[in-house]
């Protein structure tokens, strides 16, 4: 079968899916902010996200992002797993971060972790925009998986399936104050929301 998927692995589905996802997230992205720099953990070999977006400077990392391969030259990209350290970049860098079904991947031990350099690299009034699926889809995206429908790749490297209440407190734990973290459903309730402002 030929891979025209944004992630890895395969699923008729994937290329759709991948497309509302990044949809979703541009919904909340304003032209100010768009008038910035933008960080998309997690990217992808392909970042689709970051070619359909119209940014001043777009930025992305990914383990399994191929430099070589990517056309757009208009998007710094750097592979490494954000998981494995500190962030790349300085203080109050970005004016928003977006991480797009990258949540579910990340070691439960290095979730903290990672969500402290994200609050770290964003500007003040900076948008943390995470997508993630619903705990209730998880035996649903396995039976989709087994159909070829998504990445099996994708799907059995999901490392948790936190409720929407457990993300919230984690991102508030991370320095995002409470009232200025927002949430909810899309995708018929099977994929969650988060944006935090710094």
């Amino acid at each position: 079968m030929i891979n025209d998927s944004y992630t890895r692995g395969f699923g008729l589905l994937e290329v759709f899916l991948t497309k509302l996802r990044a949809n979703k997230a541009n919904s909340f992205i304003s032209k100010e902010h768009k008038r910035g720099r933008v960080l998309d953990i997690g990217c992808g070999s392909r970042p689709y996200f970051l070619s359909k977006s119209t940014f001043k400077e777009k930025y992305g990392i990914d383990p399994s992002v191929n430099v070589d391969k990517v056309n757009d030259r208009d998007i710094n990209l750097l592979k490494m797993d954000v998981g494995n350290g500190k962030l790349p970049f300085k203080d109050n860098f970005f004016d928003v971060v977006t991480m797009l079904a990258v949540f579910e991947h990340i070691d439960n031990d290095k979730l903290n972790g990672v969500l402290k350099e994200i609050e770290r690299v964003l500007k003040k009034d900076g948008l943390f925009i995470i997508t993630t699926p619903a705990p209730w889809a998880d035996k649903l995206l396995h039976f989709m998986a087994r159909l070829f429908l998504i990445s099996a790749e994708e799907v059995h490297e999901h490392k948790h399936n936190h409720q929407k209440t457990r993300i919230e407190d984690l991102i508030n734990q991370a320095g995002f104050k409470k009232n200025k973290i927002k949430s909810g459903f899309f995708e018929f309730y099977m994929n969650m929301w988060f944006i935090g402002v710094k």
